[in-house]
């Protein structure tokens, strides 16, 4: 047999699954030790490592001294490490996690030799639609991938076509994916008709000319002994997939993709392997974790940093990036492990959201210090002005003013408890309750003693120079102690803040701010008639238990709890927010309802609380009272079996839904809360569409992808419609807000948003919806979620396109900051200030750091129309770069401003500084 196979042997390593990462280390480790010491004995052995840096960092961390080793075989060519840090899942991370995972895996390759030059893309549930320009703005111009490509495809190479048009010739694995060779050479014997057999099937895909792709190689596994010999046997070639693809047999090794047959956007068909869509939405509060750490790094600590911090934190930084990488690996994030890796992954991510934090409240501790100690600093995270509504807590009753002397519009939530401690007690004991001047985590402010009683005034700060021993002696007949704090209460505010600026607010007396106030006259925040500011066009809000409105949205709460939504331009939606509980006896990896599924939808009870009622903001909080079943019928019992039904146990579960609407959103914000004691069930909330739709607009990782109401079947695994949001799913004139990654179905007219998904095993050797085992079968009790639940999202009315939701979806998962003024009293209010801004219709910012002494700015285009992005901050030098940080073409600066052109669905990195 001719050299027309090129075997490519392999390992496909999952640093964490069905066992938790060190239990899966010690494995790789063992086989490292082996393929280095084949690869140094046998100068023909090739080895790929699957396509990511971490098996590479997670062994040297145990073998440190093989260092030179290893980078001796990358060298040498014979050993392909990367491109990635580790083989994430696409669709449960952010765009920017994807390029810094990408960065960092050919950062560190690049260390050892240089990173395979192939997007590997072995096993991933589906592949995201821009990532053909993620990898080409990387330097990388092919491809390879399994899960996902369409029917369409009956070649093993395409041409994969992201929104933005970036064509990537890609390599596909068909006939068994990653491991299409794995059976090659599993016995001496034979190996002449297996590999007849082998060429016969992969001609149908390859045509009849030019090598075939054989991978060989498995999950955790390391090649048999005799490799070398038995690939000349079948006088076939050994090489890396890197060697493969960029051979000359492959005329478009230069990344041309002429002739190649053309496949646009997301692949996520089930049409050649399952691409197991259940891991959207099981371990939900997983999910949750890693959209509020990648915001906190991404949009809160990295730009606040590089505008307004000292020196840049890039260790912290670094390390808070490494945590988030780590965690969106493809049985990580996902949650389709067992639960010790759950965990794990959780810790994982709660560590990167700290760090963020860390770095978040340095920089704003720099900033508070120039705020008197009775005001607070307000902080803009996106970059354009905006208005919106924070909760500050303040001492005394007085009105807000900002630093011009202006009145803030306001309104107060709750005032704090004055009376801390009023018992009757040795004083003696009372005080060893004292540190210094510190009593009850406040300042002590004064103390008297009247007949039996000792008093304590606390405060939040003190000038007063305290001394225990002072009080001693005034304690003869004291047998109570009180301990008084000043008042306090919580406001509402709104309040108009630079980009990526701050502003900042203070109490001041109301004669000073209003005047005497006319009799009867009410005092602003409690006068529904005026509008918020002088010459504002917000209007104030106005609630109660039924109807709450702001002048942009009105919302009406039904009997039954749901929501009727009615938009200014005459949008109408009803019966919003309706909870549908159903079954699911499936696993982690997909959704399967019981045999005879019971569906509960209908609540026995509902209650409604008016919370506040405005100007600024208005509460209401209803109350649902569901009998929800206990668990999937004989589930625990025969877990191989798929259940016949629902348990006729049930539980008594009420639904929260804090319903909330502020002064300038157009969108009302839910927070829907209950305790779930049930298993083996999935919790939906319903949206009535106002208008029929045939599709859906859902924004993740760059782009805004449109879907069917169909999905393409073929493999075996059901093709259900459930399709990942990342911040925003809209469809006929409704769309949904979200802080994180959400499963979403458009079904029966209506936009069903999956709250919660509990099963109890990491995959059922008999799924209803899925043929085959996609694991073992372990238990995760974990995975049923049991407990306090909850999640906040916006529904949003609009009329024309989607296009309008996208600004909305910034404001929404960006709340404005504040921080309490920490600086002399005596202080002035500083001025407003801004930092960056970033204009342009459907123009986002995604991420802004210091890269050596500039600033790096990435900006996506989230528009199918060209467009232009305008930068301005007052800097003198501008210069674009590739996605890894590598400078490009100068880019023209005017008045400190830059005009930048962009193409639909670009994505563009710039980096700018001071002249």
């Amino acid at each position: 047999m001719s050299a027309e196979i090129v075997v490519v042997p392999h390992t496909h390593w999952d640093r964490e699954w069905y066992e938790p990462f060190q239990r899966f280390r010690l494995r790789l480790v063992a086989l490292l030790d082996e393929v280095l010491d084949r690869m140094e004995r046998e100068p023909a052995y090739h080895f790929t490592l699957d396509g990511q840096l971490a098996c590479v960092d997670d062994y040297l961390e145990v073998r440190p001294e093989n260092r030179d080793r290893i980078a001796a075989l990358v060298e040498s060519g014979r050993l392909a490490v990367g491109p990635w840090q580790i083989l994430l899942d696409e669709f449960l991370c952010s765009g920017e996690n994807i390029v810094r995972n990408l960065e960092l895996g050919m950062a560190r390759a690049d260390k050892l030799g240089g990173a395979m030059a192939v997007g590997y893309l072995p096993d991933m549930f589906g592949h995201t639609a821009q990532m053909p320009q993620i990898l080409r703005k990387a330097g990388l111009l092919h491809a390879c991938v399994y899960r996902g490509v369409p029917s369409s495809v009956v070649t093993d190479a395409f041409a994969w076509v992201a929104p933005d048009g970036t064509a990537l010739r890609t390599q596909y694995l068909p006939a068994g994916g990653y491991g299409n060779g794995a059976h090659l050479f599993s016995d001496p014997s034979g190996l002449d008709e297996r590999a007849a057999a082998f060429v016969t099937t992969m001609r149908e895909w390859h045509g009849p000319e030019g090598p075939l792709l054989a991978m060989y190689g498995t999950d955790h596994s390391a090649p048999v002994r005799g490799l070398p010999d038995m690939v000349a046997a079948i006088g076939a070639r050994m090489d890396t997939l890197s060697g493969y693809i960029g051979s000359g047999h492959i005329e478009e090794n230069n990344g041309d993709v002429d002739g190649l047959p053309r496949v646009p956007g997301e692949l996520r068909s089930h049409a050649r392997a399952n691409i197991l869509p259940g891991v959207i939405s099981v371990r939900a509060h997983v999910k949750q974790a890693m959209g509020r750490a990648e915001r906190m790094v991404e949009r809160y600590a990295e730009p606040l940093a590089t505008l307004w911090g000292g020196e840049w934190p890039a260790r912290f930084l670094d390390m808070a990036w490494w945590r988030l990488v780590d965690a969106s690996g493809h049985d990580s994030v996902t949650g389709c492990g067992v639960d010790d890796t759950a965990q794990q992954v959780a810790a994982r991510i709660a560590e990167a959201e700290h760090l963020g934090q860390a770095v978040r409240d340095m920089v704003t501790a720099r900033l508070a210090g120039s705020v008197p100690s009775d005001g607070a600093l307000v902080v803009n995270p996106t970059p354009q002005t905006r208005s919106g509504v924070v909760v500050v807590d303040l001492a005394g009753t007085d009105p807000l003013v900002d630093a011009s002397g202006a009145p803030v519009p306001s309104q107060t939530l709750e005032y704090a408890g004055t009376l801390l401690l009023d018992e009757e007690m040795d004083p003696a004991l009372a005080l060893t309750f004292i540190h210094g001047t510190e009593l009850y985590g406040q300042q002590i402010t004064g103390w008297s003693v009247e007949g039996e009683t000792l008093t304590f005034t606390v405060a939040r700060e003190t000038s007063l120079a305290f001394d225990v021993e002072d009080l001693r002696g005034a304690l003869d007949g004291v047998t109570r102690v009180r301990i008084l704090a000043e008042p306090r209460r919580k406001v509402a505010a709104l309040v108009e803040v630079p980009p990526l600026g701050h502003t900042s607010l203070r109490p001041a007396p109301h004669e000073q701010v209003y005047g005497t106030p006319a009799p009867g006259r009410l005092p602003m925040e409690h006068d529904p008639s005026c509008r918020l500011g002088p010459g504002s066009a917000t209007l104030p809000v106005r609630g109660d238990e039924q109807v709450l409105e702001n002048g942009l949205l009105r919302v009406t709460i039904a009997g039954d709890g749901t929501l009727t939504l009615a938009g200014r331009d005459g949008t109408t939606i009803s019966g919003a927010g309706r909870i549908v509980d159903g079954g699911d006896v499936g696993d982690t990896y997909n959704y399967a309802p019981p045999l005879t599924d019971q569906i509960v939808s209908e609540p026995s009870s509902v209650e409604t609380e008016l919370i506040c009622s405005g100007p600024v903001v208005a509460r209401v909080d209803v109350r649902r009272t569901y009998r929800w079943p206990a668990s999937g019928d004989g589930v625990d019992g025969a877990p191989e079996l798929p259940a016949p039904s629902r348990s006729p146990r049930t539980e008594e579960i009420v639904v929260t839904t804090r319903v909330e609407l502020r002064a300038g959103e157009p969108y009302v914000r839910l927070h829907v809360e209950f305790d779930n004691r049930c298993a083996d069930h999935r919790v939906r909330l319903h949206v009535p569409l106002p208008a029929p739709a045939s599709q859906s607009h859902a924004e993740g990782q760059f782009a805004v992808v449109t879907r069917g109401t169909t999905a393409e079947g073929g493999c075996g695994e059901t093709p259900l419609p459930t399709f990942p949001a990342s911040s925003w799913v809209a469809a006929g004139g409704v769309a949904a807000l979200l802080e994180h990654v959400t499963e979403y179905e458009l079904v029966d007219g209506e936009l069903a948003l999956t709250l919660l998904r509990s099963v109890g095993y990491l995959s059922r050797n008999r799924n209803a919806l899925r043929p085959e085992p996609a694991g073992p079968q372990l238990p995760t009790p974990a995975a049923q979620s049991r407990g306090l639940r909850s999640v906040s999202l916006a529904l949003m009315p609009y009329e024309e396109s989607w296009q309008e939701v996208v600004p909305q979806a910034e404001t929404f998962r960006h709340d404005l900051l504040v921080i309490p003024g920490q600086g002399d009293r005596a202080l002035a209010l500083p001025s407003p200030a801004s930092g960056l801004s970033v204009t342009g219709d459907g123009v986002v910012m995604t991420s802004l750091r210091m890269r050596d002494d500039w600033q790096e700015l990435r900006v996506v285009a989230l528009t199918p129309d060209a467009t232009e992005a305008v930068v301005s901050g007052g800097f003198g030098q501008a210069r674009r770069a590739d996605l890894r940080g590598r400078p490009g073409e100068s880019v023209q600066v005017g008045d400190g401003e830059v005009r930048l052109p962009m193409g639909p669905w670009e994505i563009a990195t710039i980096q700018i500084r001071q002249l």
